[in-house]
């Protein structure tokens, strides 16, 4: 390695891109395509970084394993940070393994924790889980550390875990310190500053309660019954009722909380779960299987008793009912919370990360638009879509899986 790539590579460890590419710009040998393709990805030139590493890549030899397989490694961090999740898994686990076999540890792991958070951008926290799980973190740069903290402190955020994300994010404080990068310091200060925001909002009847996460966990893990409308399920304690792929039924269950402890009439059931205005007795009578489905399904922690006009939820135990709704109105809340990170997501990435179909995003995303409330760069298949991040309120609660766009 000559002075100059050493020096960059140094400036590009400590977060100076302009350094580092000041020592490089006019070179086209393959290390100095695959520094100034780094470069330019911690400028937020992402596909400017990603043809430099497609072809720093190209360059290596085939005696030069190493060499390319750390630019693979760059290159799916460059695709994360574009929201880009077409590519393979399997090419980032065989550059990892190209690592590991050349004794390239720092490397290895890096290629394994970007395996992970492509996991959590996607929703997927138990294979997220399962990939951090046998990831050794200790002796570390303090750069990787951080990453590494950050990584799990996400994970235990996104489960609701608040002790655990403390103490990562703790870590990761401590490590982006002594790293000196301010990027990482400033990711880091984020995530910890997500703790202190309105994640979800407490119905009431005529009014609402903003809770921050803390108050979030507390809640799901006390007795009382919840209707979350942040994650489509009903649950209490540790017994939890998915309904995210069942939308008649979430429908159905959060109509019937939030006339807690009154009653519904058939009519408002009937208009909210069908979108309809005009019930007729097909409604009716699909009214009644469905309330069937749900009291069959949530039978353990509440039963659903027919009254003269509709229908109440009836808790078991004397639990109380409580419904809670994302911070932000509306059925397009999971999108507009994926966007509000600032990056710039395709539409293909979107329906991957949300578990619906392109069409069904390209459709909500045109209502957004409408509404001002996100923008899109570039055309056809560069087209991308943005939102200003939503300052005041975290959207972590909102994407603890892959949720479908009703």
């Amino acid at each position: 390695m000559d002075s100059l790539i050493a020096a960059s590579a140094r400036a590009l460890a400590t977060g100076d891109a302009l350094g580092a590419l000041k020592r490089v710009a006019l070179r086209d040998d393959p290390p100095a395509l695959a520094l100034r393709g780094i470069a330019m990805a911690q400028l937020g030139e992402h596909p400017r970084a990603r043809d430099l590493l497609r072809r720093a890549a190209r360059g290596f030899g085939e005696h030069e394993a190493l060499a390319r397989a750390r630019c693979v490694v760059a290159e799916a961090e460059v695709a994360m940070a574009m929201r880009d999740f077409g590519g393979s898994p399997r090419t980032l686990a065989a550059a990892a393994d190209t690592l590991d076999a050349h004794a390239d540890r720092a490397n290895a792991l890096q290629a394994r924790l970007i395996a992970a958070r492509r996991l959590l951008l996607l929703g997927r926290l138990e294979a997220a889980a399962a990939a951090l799980a046998p990831l050794e973190v200790r002796d570390l740069p303090p750069a990787l550390a951080a990453v590494a903290e950050l990584t799990a402190a996400e994970l235990a955020l996104r489960s609701l875990r608040i002790g655990p994300a403390r103490t990562a994010l703790a870590r990761a404080q401590e490590a982006a310190v002594r790293a000196h990068v301010p990027a990482l310091l400033a990711e880091v200060a984020e995530a910890q500053a997500a703790l202190d925001r309105p994640a979800a909002r407490r119905l009431f009847p005529g009014g609402e309660q903003a809770l921050r996460l803390g108050e979030v966990a507390a809640l799901l893990a006390s007795d009382a019954l919840v209707v979350d409308a942040c994650r489509r399920g009903v649950g209490s304690g540790d017994a939890w009722r998915p309904l995210a792929r069942r939308p008649v039924l979430f429908a159905l269950a959060r109509a019937l909380a939030e006339a807690w402890p009154g009653d519904l009439d058939r009519e408002a059931l009937i208009a909210g779960a069908f979108n309809t205005r005009r019930p007729d007795e097909t409604h009716r009578a699909r009214l009644r299987v469905e309330i069937g489905r749900l009291r069959a399904l949530i039978a353990a922690q509440a039963g659903i008793e027919a009254t003269a006009r509709g229908f109440a939820l009836r808790p078991r135990d004397a639990r109380e009912v409580v419904v809670l709704a994302p911070p932000i109105d509306g059925e397009q809340a999971s999108l507009v919370a994926l966007l509000s990170d600032g990056a710039a997501w395709s539409t293909s990435a979107l329906a991957l990360a949300l578990d619906a179909s392109q069409r069904t995003v390209q459709r909500a995303l045109a209502e957004l638009e409408a509404e001002g409330r996100v923008r899109s760069i570039g055309r056809a298949r560069a087209q991308r879509w943005l939102a200003s991040p939503l300052a005041g309120f975290t959207t972590i609660l909102l994407l603890p899986a892959a949720l479908p766009i009703e």
